[in-house]
């Protein structure tokens, strides 16, 4: 009898891959669910791939049962903040309905443990600018709300049924693997850090700030900016945690500190050596001034230890990345 398996839907993605280099490297088998919209068959490497969408339940019954899946890391979504205000029916049908159709299919197949990939636009904009797992949840744009709709009903299905889950609401995640073997190659990019390091690469011919006139300290907002690699770790450790027999629990993944855009465009300055072209453009619509996480939780239920709090050092594998990407281009 074949040993249970590893699902992770969007593990051609930017995050998911990481997660699943980390899975790979001690040894989990793993399957990877990707329609590779956004995703890059590179990314994957030599993990078992299948084509398709997370909200096909077809597709999705197929391999939970060939596979003997016992575990969900759901990662596909679509996570662009503006493109969500433009265009909300895309963000509720991809990441909303289609993670009811997982679910079902996780129900009906016996699957066990689930991590959600969600983000702390479920927040909104809190008070203080700093966001508890308590917080008030009061998205303000379609992303937040889609991402939340789906929190929701997994605390309902593991009220219901035997699974369990562990739901990491991200803060801003940025930088590349340290030993530049992945890393974002989405085109059109949005994630400060990356469309900063195109520029200081010669990818773009400038990087923009999005408001200028926020209450914060420069007048730029302030993000809690996290290795995606140490936020890898959290599901590595997530995971643990469901099969030490933990209860189904929300938890934010961040440092617990933030830097506003111009610290950031000041260490990709520094960090590159080049003089960086920044222009100053009207707020977008569903931006927060500030948002930092209060992380203190999820270091004490899942002993997660980050590595890499270190913003030169984000943004210094985010160069090598697109350098290489120079290179050798994906896609």
């Amino acid at each position: 009898m074949k040993s249970s398996s590893i699902l992770v839907t969007g593990g051609a993605g930017y995050i998911g891959s990481h997660v699943v280099l980390q899975l790979r490297a001690r040894g989990e088998r793993v399957v990877v669910l990707d329609d590779l919209s956004r995703g890059f068959r590179q990314a994957v490497r030599d993990t078992p791939l299948v084509i398709g969408k997370a909200g096909d339940r077809d597709t999705v019954l197929e391999t939970l049962r060939t596979h003997q899946i016992d575990t969900v890391l759901h990662f596909a979504a679509y996570t662009i903040v503006p493109e969500s205000v433009s265009e909300p029916l895309k963000y509720y049908g991809n990441n909303t309905c289609s993670t009811r159709a997982l679910l079902e299919c996780c129900v009906e197949a016996g699957v066990r443990h689930f991590v959600f990939s969600s983000t702390a636009a479920v927040y909104g904009i809190p008070s203080s600018g700093v966001a508890a797992e308590d917080t008030p949840t009061a998205p303000i744009n379609p992303y937040g709300t889609s991402k939340l709709m789906s929190e929701w009903m997994l605390r309902d299905v593991s009220a219901a049924s035997t699974l369990k889950h562990v739901a990491l609401r991200y803060f801003n995640v940025a930088g590349s693997d340290t030993q530049c073997r992945l890393g974002q190659a989405t085109p059109k990019a949005t994630l400060l850090v990356k469309v900063a390091c195109e520029h200081a690469v010669g990818k773009r011919p400038a990087v923009s700030i999005f408001g200028t006139d926020y209450a914060t300290a420069d007048g730029t907002g302030v993000r809690d900016y996290i290795h995606v690699e140490d936020l890898a770790s959290a599901h590595l450790d997530a995971l643990d945690y469901l099969r030490d027999g933990g209860d189904s629990t929300v938890l934010n993944v961040g440092y617990g500190h933030g830097y506003s855009v111009r610290e950031v465009l000041e260490s990709v300055a520094r960090v590159s050596g080049q003089r960086l072209t920044v222009r100053e453009e009207p707020r977008r619509p569903g931006d927060p001034p500030a948002l930092v996480a209060q992380a203190d939780r999820i270091r004490k239920q899942l002993r997660w230890t980050p590595r890499l709090d270190d913003l030169d050092t984000i943004v210094r594998t985010s160069l090598e990345w697109e350098k290489r990407l120079l290179r050798e281009p994906w896609g």
